[in-house]
């Protein structure tokens, strides 16, 4: 409960049962106020300046919009709002890019309610809250060493692969093989932390690494 009164929550999932089972179990709580529901990330942003929201209970994969995007958007406008995701995916994939999008927390929708709400109350209060089956993941990723800069040959392999070269194309503007293009590529990878070509080119964009 807050200093104003119960918790308000707002729960963006698309799956109607979902929402329905969160809404009754909240609700039964006199700590918490269900203050509305939204079916996508893009319905979560048009409702939240009218609902006012203390917390947002968030899925990650839905249509339109996805968790990730709208939580980046919601945020955009308001940084103190704290987004709690519930979801059923946990890869590293899915993890990582909500908690560095501003998540303050990550639940598995298999845990128990009694655990579900403690971590809504931990939400409002301004509390980081991470599902315990989660947290030696994010422990071995952190430790993880972090991978060298590229060298200037994959810069330049990364370059014309941007620009759309295939690798024969690349190989024959830098003079190399077929297969030395392949082993760059999958240092590339490595180093950026993406599995394919497309990843890697959006990866480079967002590090600026073609100025």
């Amino acid at each position: 409960m807050t200093a104003a009164g119960p918790i308000r929550l707002l729960i963006v999932d698309d799956h109607p049962i979902v929402r329905e089972g969160l809404r009754a179990a909240f609700s039964k709580k006199p700590d918490f106020t269900v203050v509305g529901e939204a079916g996508d990330g893009e319905e979560a942003i048009a409702r939240i300046a009218t609902l006012r929201p203390d917390v947002v209970l968030m899925d990650l994969r839905m249509p339109k919009m996805d968790g990730v995007t709208a939580i980046r958007r919601l945020l955009q406008g308001n940084r103190r709002l704290p987004i709690l995701v519930l979801t059923t995916f946990d890869s590293d994939a899915d993890v990582l890019p909500a908690v560095e999008a501003g998540a303050v927390g990550y639940l598995l929708k298999d845990a128990p309610t009694a655990e579900l709400l403690d971590a809504v109350r931990a939400a409002a209060e301004g509390k980081s809250v991470l599902s315990p089956s989660l947290v030696s993941r994010l422990m071995k990723q952190i430790r993880r060493p972090v991978p060298g800069p590229l060298s200037r040959r994959e810069l330049e392999v990364l370059k014309l692969v941007a620009d759309g070269a295939s690798n024969r194309e690349a190989a024959s503007r830098l003079f190399i093989s077929e297969a030395s293009i392949k082993t760059h590529l999958v240092h590339i990878f490595n180093k950026l932390g993406v599995r394919d070509r497309a990843g890697a080119v959006g990866e480079a964009y967002r590090r600026d690494l073609f100025d």
